[in-house]
């Protein structure tokens, strides 16, 4: 069925897709302040930039910069409307003057502005909550020279943004998200970490008191479940105070099961050979993919919330940072294992009084990575 409110001239206005819902709230924000000027006053703080689409973020931009006529003057005369079309096309060509009596038309009441203006931040926040989410990513699988530190400043950018959404947005009753988690694809690892994982198991083997130093290394960062059920045999071994060397992982192994349908005594002596560096060297390059695989579950999780369009702010602000929790677990133990102090954190703005208080959110764990180089591999 088509919607009455979606001129041909509109369609020129949207040259990306946008959330419907908000679409018609900015029509019908534009629409109430076209009206009645005096509705900017009422509105709270909005920003061109708040607007998804472009011709409205205009358009909006000349509303605050365009001085309204008298009331008087504006009853009996266009000069407003015809004033903002002068001083908006220059960045946004497709408004004509139908368009903005399309807005006033579909405006169901302008005493309604400030609450279509909420709306409108709304969309403006789950946007730039996605595009946080999206450079997380991004700084998490592409090459660079320190991967880690621009996972963790993304990281950092992305709690930031979340403080700074609970002041604006006021909790409310089911704050929790009700999007149900997508299943992520098990991807296969790849030869570096196979090389590097194999690396640290036998350089741990050879050298098992280096073992009880590396405690911030967990048998889930490994790629490969067997060379993480070996670390797992290996740290029983060490902890224990037993022998440790490829015959006595061998039979741990046996006695835990792992080669019971799985590889064979040859296998596991032939991944044990030749351990060449510092088994810190190997641990850190182990750990640090499992933090850049974490970002990237962090960023899809994010994602996944913000484009579910029945979560509201504050659900997206508790999901996110229950999310941006798992992250903080791997970094604690990355600036442990290369003795990197947490950055201070910017100072945390003041909260804003409001009638409803956010009183149920904790503010989401950064911390940074320090300038020390990672462990080298011995020669």
């Amino acid at each position: 069925m088509p919607d009455p409110t979606r001129t041909e001239a509109d369609e020129d206005l949207l040259p990306y897709p946008a959330p419907p819902v908000v679409h018609y709230a900015e029509q019908a924000l534009l629409g109430a302040l076209l009206l009645v000027p005096e509705r900017l006053k009422t509105i709270g703080p909005l920003e061109p930039e708040h607007f998804a689409n472009t011709a409205h973020s205009a358009l909006f931009a000349a509303m605050r910069t365009v001085s309204p006529p008298a009331p008087e003057v504006h009853r009996t005369s266009p000069v407003w409307p015809n004033q903002l079309l002068d001083a908006a096309q220059p960045q946004a060509r497709a408004l004509t003057a139908s368009y903005l009596h399309t807005l006033i038309s579909v405006c169901p009441t302008d005493a309604h502005a400030p609450a279509y203006a909420q709306m409108v931040r709304s969309g403006h926040a789950r946007r730039v909550l996605r595009r946080h989410a999206g450079l997380l990513a991004q700084a998490a699988r592409a090459p660079g020279p320190d991967p880690a530190e621009a996972v963790l400043t993304r990281s950092d950018e992305l709690a930031t943004h979340l403080d700074e959404l609970v002041t604006a947005f006021p909790s409310h009753p089911g704050s929790m998200p009700r999007t149900p988690a997508a299943r992520r694809p098990t991807a296969e690892p790849s030869a570096e970490a196979e090389d590097d994982e194999r690396m640290l198991l036998a350089t741990v083997t050879a050298h098992p008191d280096e073992l009880l130093r590396m405690r911030w290394l967990h048998e889930g960062d490994f790629t490969n479940p067997l060379h993480a059920a070996l670390f797992t045999s290996l740290t029983a071994l060490a902890l224990s105070g037993a022998p440790v060397d490829p015959i006595t992982l061998l039979w741990e192994a046996q006695q835990t099961g792992l080669l019971r349908d799985g590889p064979g005594p040859a296998e596991i002596l032939d991944l044990l050979t030749c351990p060449v560096g510092a088994p810190e060297h190997w641990g850190q390059k182990v750990l640090q993919r499992a933090l850049l695989r974490q970002a990237v579950a962090v960023a899809d999780r994010i994602a996944a919330l913000t484009a579910d369009e029945a979560t509201t702010v504050h659900q997206l602000v508790i999901g996110s940072r229950r999310t941006l929790s798992a992250l903080s677990a791997v970094r604690r133990r990355w600036h442990e294992a290369t003795g990197s102090l947490p950055r201070t954190p910017p100072p945390r703005r003041p909260a804003v009084s409001r009638p409803s208080p956010v009183t149920s959110v904790r503010p989401a764990a950064r911390a940074g990575p320090g300038p020390r180089a990672p462990a080298r591999p011995g020669r």
